[in-house]
Formats: structure tokens, C-alpha cells, sequence
């Protein structure tokens, strides 16, 4: 497997390389700093405008893969909310106390989707025995580290469980984040890609060729917690406007499903 360096670099370098970064945010005091996984990145800056123009306060957002935000708040990064595109982040955050447990909201649901360029004549049907592989012809599967983040975690398990891991697994580009594995694909760079469905809506230049079934990977879930060391008196706030009806069109309209809060409003 092939990692694609992007951005600043490989994901060690971009890990540190973004850490560092959000250390140097330029956030006015007062502002709300949120590390958010990269699929968010429409939405979010959505609702953040909204909660502005209702409140005049700002909310500075890092988007990056949820595993390298998870190990910047580890590392003393500072952020007042975490929003995570997985519950094993989540969970390694809140096992690491970073989080403020009672906070802690499964907000979002998204599905995952097998993309090409938007001109691409490719026919997919994501069956068990599919040949993903002749689909690719001489090109690369683009889609995010399978270890580390969300998208490519959940991307592999749904091909192990349609049985078309092993005749990929040697042809993947695997990227720091979703949104570059969907950079690639929009590119042409790579014929197929895996992403979320809000990522596939959010791009015009890639279209989806196929849904993976649910059952053939984990729930996804997007969980969204205060953290621990936190002191914003605005965060807790904010935190709660993401969580109710106000917030819930920005997110609907990128594709994601938003779960049930009660008495949060939704």
C-alpha cells in the first residue's frame, strides 16, 4: 500500500506538522477553537456562520483526520470542543480523560460511498465477489489511512466483508485525511475512491458509482465532546447550538443524518 503525501508531507509530518499549527491558530481569546475531522469541513464552517451572525462570537475550526486531532489534544493542543468522525477516537480521548465525559453527544450518522471523477463510464456493484480490482484498471484505490483514519478504517472493513480487500489491499493511496483521498479522485489522479457521502456532495468535479451496504461496516458515528481543559465560558454554548434544531439544516444538507438528542431541542 502506497501513502499519498499531501499537504505538508507524510502523516508523521503532518500529524506534528498540524499539531504545531494549532498551537499557533489565530484565535482571539475569546473565539471557541474546535478540532474537527475533515468530512465536517462544509457543514461546520456552516452552522460556525450561522452562530455568528447570531451571536457575534467566533468559532475557529482545524479540520484534520480524527486520530492526528485526538493525539494534538493529547499533546496539549489547545481546543475547547472535539468532534470526531468515529467512537474509537472519541473513546481514546475520553480514556485519556481530554474530554468532558458528560458532554459527550453522538450527533451525526453519514454513510460510505465508492466515488470516481463526476466524467468516469466505471460500473460498480459492491457485492461479494465483485472484482474491485479490474475496476481500477492500471489506477490506485484512493481512500484514508485503513489504521488510523475513520473513512479508511471503515473502507477497509467493508471491503474484507464483500471480499475485496485482498486483490486491492497491494493498490491503495492511502491519504492523511478523507478530503484528500476525495481531492485525488476530483483530480483524476486516482479512478476510485472511498469517502463519505457528504464528501461525494460536496465535490461537483466526482460522483458516487456505489453506496456501501451498512452491514458491511461499523456505524459511523460523529461524537462531539467539550474538553477537559477547556475554559471558554462560550464553548459549552456553541456545544449546544450544534446540538439543536437550528444547527440541524447545515448538517442535512451535506448529507449527514442527525441523531436524536433529548432535550437539546433537534
Amino acid at each position: 500500500m502506497q501513502t499519498v503525501r499531501t499537504g505538508r508531507g507524510a502523516f508523521k509530518a503532518l500529524v506534528f506538522g498540524l499539531a504545531l499549527a494549532c498551537f499557533t491558530v489565530p484565535a482571539q481569546a475569546k473565539d471557541i477553537v474546535v478540532f474537527a475531522a475533515a468530512s465536517l469541513k462544509n457543514a461546520l464552517d456552516d452552522a460556525a456562520a450561522a452562530w455568528k451572525r447570531e451571536t457575534g462570537k467566533t468559532a475557529v475550526i482545524s479540520y484534520a483526520a480524527s486520530n492526528a486531532l485526538a493525539k494534538q489534544v493529547e499533546a496539549g493542543a489547545p481546543a475547547d470542543l472535539f468532534f470526531s468522525a468515529d467512537l474509537d477516537w472519541m473513546d481514546y480521548a475520553a480514556s485519556k480523560s481530554l474530554i468532558v465525559p458528560e458532554t459527550r453527544t453522538n450527533l451525526l450518522g453519514n454513510s460510505l460511498v465508492l466515488i470516481a471523477p463526476k466524467d468516469a463510464s466505471v460500473q460498480v456493484s459492491l457485492q461479494p465477489g465483485f472484482d474491485l480490482a479490474s475496476a481500477l484498471g492500471d489506477g490506485r484505490l484512493a481512500m484514508g489511512q485503513v489504521e488510523a483514519v475513520p473513512a479508511g478504517k471503515y473502507g477497509k472493513a467493508a471491503l474484507e466483508k464483500i471480499g475485496a480487500w485482498d486483490g486491492v489491499k497491494s493498490r491503495i493511496a492511502q491519504t492523511e485525511n478523507v478530503r484528500a483521498a476525495l481531492l485525488l479522485v476530483s483530480r483524476g489522479e486516482a479512478p476510485l475512491g472511498i469517502v463519505y457521502k457528504t464528501d461525494a456532495v460536496s465535490d461537483v468535479n466526482v460522483k458516487i458509482v456505489a453506496t456501501f451496504p451498512e452491514s458491511t461496516h461499523p456505524p459511523i458515528v460523529y461524537p462531539v465532546a467539550l474538553t477537559k481543559d477547556s475554559a471558554n465560558p462560550d464553548a459549552a454554548p456553541f456545544l449546544n447550538f450544534l446540538r439543536s434544531s437550528q444547527a440541524k439544516p447545515f448538517f442535512e444538507r451535506q448529507g449527514f443524518s442527525v441523531m436524536a438528542v433529548p432535550g437539546s431541542g433537534s
